[in-house]
C-alpha cells in the first residue's frame, strides 16, 4: 500500500506537537509525560511534567493518566527516539497522544522553565532555534 505525500505528512501532524504549542496550551488541555530514566528526570524536566518511564507506561499510565486525556510525550531530543516507543505504548493503551518534537533539548533551547531538585530555573533563548525572546 502506497499513500502519498500529502496523506503521509498529515498524519505525521496528527502524532506530533512541537515544544512552543506545548508551552503556550491551555493549563490543564494536555498531561505532559516525561518518559526518560530517574536519573534525568532529576538532572531537569518541564514543570508540571508526569514522569513514566517508557517501560512502566503499560503498568503504571492506567493508575496516572485518566482515560481520555490528551497525552505529550518526550524524551530527550531528536537524536532519541525514546519518546517514540512512548507514543506507541500509549496509543495501545488507547490514548491521544502526540510527541513532542525535539524533546526537552528544544525546550531547554527555546528558554523554558526547567525544574530541578533545586528549583526551576530558565536559560536564555537560543536564536538559532527560537523567535521567543521573553
Amino acid at each position: 500500500m502506497s499513500i502519498s505525500a500529502s496523506d503521509y505528512f498529515r498524519a505525521k501532524l496528527q502524532c506530533e506537537i512541537d515544544v512552543m504549542e506545548v508551552a503556550e496550551s491551555q493549563p490543564g488541555s494536555l498531561i505532559v509525560v516525561d518518559t526518560r530514566r530517574q536519573s534525568s528526570w532529576d538532572h531537569g524536566h518541564i514543570p508540571g511534567a508526569v514522569h513514566i518511564p517508557t517501560a512502566n507506561i503499560p503498568s503504571i499510565a492506567p493508575e496516572l493518566i485518566p482515560a481520555g486525556s490528551q497525552v505529550v510525550v518526550y524524551s530527550w531530543g531528536p537524536g532519541c527516539n525514546g519518546s517514540t516507543f512512548a507514543a506507541l505504548a500509549f496509543a495501545g493503551l488507547g490514548y491521544s497522544v502526540k510527541e513532542m518534537i525535539g524533546g526537552m533539548e528544544y525546550w531547554i533551547r527555546n528558554g523554558l522553565p526547567v525544574e530541578t531538585a533545586g528549583g526551576t530555573v530558565q536559560s536564555r533563548p537560543d536564536s538559532l532555534v527560537t523567535a521567543h525572546t521573553s
